[in-house]
């Protein structure tokens, strides 16, 4: 199912506000559960601390220790008068009635200034009560059975209405109990769930405005180089976008795009030129073959006559026969339509052959054809396509080097790779041609190769055969003293030669 906010800006800001959300949750409730944790460790290291004060306190003084002879009630009314006066006024009070009640006020006074409010409850050992805070009212806090000697034991018990954790502890003339309402703890953890209920919307929605102010500014050189490719077209491929000075992803987009737009006009350049090129060679033949037919037409024509009409008309024919399968070559090329045929290949025997059919070509221009050195060396590869390759660049040496000139042929090891030369004493090459020479229909002399029969298209193929074998092909030429192209294969390792391999597909070849 597709996303369904579908604007860049858009999907960013939401995710960045989801994440931020989640972040916050999160963070909230660690820290909500933490908090309580941390709070109620506290408040259980606080009240071991008090009862053990006040054991500590009233351990010394055991022996003074005894119910008042008052009533209960009344010294508990006598403490909610002392809680209203002030603490300096404690000091001055009335002196208590007999040593117990001092021991008890004195309780009693550390209760009332202790920043916690915490109920103290002091009973003996029969579970009698001696001592309750005036908080406690007439209830008392719940002894728990489970008490052992000189242990502090830590609950939660339900007073008056509302939950109280206790730390007690007994020694062999005491319970002492001291408890702290749970209430205050809740209101505390409310309190940290409140702010983050109302920080964490305010959050998010900055997080949004946040996000979409900083999607915008970070996407807005993508809107101007959408901008500025939609106004490049076929018609005005030499525009560029304007390059950034920071080498950042934009940058490097731009970067990227004028490059491809480089790319696209030099194919374009070239699909031109292979057009009308292409276009010129047919012509040519279809021309000269529609101008002899209707010269033939016009009158009546001996037997021999019509014959040599239609020997001229075949060979324009067979020329074009050989444009449209070289085009066909290429184009299967293009397309990677073609599948090399592996095989173990001896350059040493498939020169060889080559050399016997083309010394009687060469015999024809009474050209000498000589092999200078012939290694044996052995490749993995397509026999056929590897014999079209060295006999294009044999026919055409042979063919652009003058009467009583002379082609070399050679084939070597070195540094791994298979080196076939071919070497003439032909016409040349000018320096400035010599980076064009495997493009389609190029020709140096126009004229010349047509006179000659040639159609731009050999040395195109030799090198699209070249590069499926991973090869390369090198020329060195100059001007009246001959030219040398050097073919570069790899040598086939001799344990690797025995395993079935495909060689991966070239690339496609520009127009």
């Amino acid at each position: 199912m597709p996303f369904p906010i579908q604007s860049i800006r858009a999907r960013l800001t939401f995710w960045y506000a989801i994440i931020v959300l989640s972040t916050l949750i999160a963070f909230g409730v660690i820290s909500y559960f933490y908090t309580g944790e941390k709070l109620s460790e506290s408040l259980d290291f606080s009240l071991g601390n008090e009862v053990r004060w006040v054991q500590n306190f009233i351990q010394p003084r055991s022996s003074r220790i005894r119910p008042s002879r008052r009533p209960l009630e009344a010294l508990l009314r006598k403490r909610q008068q002392q809680h209203a006066v002030v603490k300096d006024s404690l000091q001055h009070e009335p002196p208590p009635d007999d040593a117990a009640d001092e021991i008890w006020n004195q309780i009693y006074e550390h209760t009332l200034l202790s920043p916690k409010k915490t109920y103290i409850q002091v009973a003996d050992n029969r579970r009698t009560l001696l001592y309750r805070s005036y908080s406690l009212g007439e209830d008392s806090l719940m002894i728990p059975d489970s008490l052992v000697l000189n242990a502090t034991h830590l609950a939660t018990m339900r007073f008056q209405g509302e939950a109280v954790r206790i730390a007690a502890t007994r020694d062999k003339n005491f319970i002492i109990l001291v408890g702290y309402p749970l209430a205050e703890l809740r209101e505390a953890l409310e309190n940290l769930f409140s702010i983050f209920l109302v920080l964490i919307p305010i959050a998010v929605a900055i997080s949004v405005v946040g996000g979409l102010y900083l999607a915008y500014s970070s996407l807005r050189p993508v809107d101007e180089v959408t901008r500025r490719a939609r106004q490049i077209t076929a018609e005005n491929l030499d525009q560029r976008i304007p390059d950034r000075r920071v080498n950042d992803e934009i940058g490097r987009l731009t970067s990227t795009i004028n490059d491809m737009i480089g790319r696209l006009r030099d194919s374009f350049a070239q699909i031109k030129q292979f057009s009308a090129d292409a276009s010129h060679e047919l012509r040519t033949p279809v021309t000269i073959m529609r101008g002899e037919i209707e010269l033939a037409l016009r009158s009546r024509k001996t037997t021999e006559e019509y014959r040599r009409v239609l020997a001229s008309a075949l060979e324009e024919l067979l020329r074009m026969s050989s444009i449209m399968d070289n085009l066909l070559t290429l184009a299967k090329a293009d397309q990677v339509v073609y599948e090399p045929r592996l095989s173990k290949v001896d350059l040493n025997e498939l020169v060889s052959e080559l050399y016997g059919d083309s010394a009687i070509l060469a015999e024809s221009k009474n050209i000498r054809l000589s092999m200078e050195k012939n290694e044996s060396v052995t490749i993995l590869g397509d026999k056929g396509k590897l014999r079209q390759l060295f006999l294009n660049l044999i026919t055409n040496a042979i063919k652009y080097t003058p009467i009583g000139g002379s082609v070399t042929l050679s084939i070597e090891k070195q540094n791994g790779t298979a080196l076939f030369h071919v070497r003439d004493t032909g016409i040349g090459i000018p320096p400035r041609d010599l980076d064009k020479i495997f493009n389609r229909f190029y020709r140096v002399d126009k004229a010349r190769s047509r006179e000659l029969g040639g159609s731009g298209l050999g040395l195109a193929i030799a090198k699209s055969i070249a590069d499926t074998h991973h090869g390369s092909i090198t020329v060195q030429s100059e001007l009246q003293k001959g030219s040398t192209f050097t073919v570069h294969l790899p040598i086939t390792d001799a344990r690797v030669s025995q395993i079935v391999r495909l060689i991966p597909r070239p690339e496609r070849l520009p127009l």
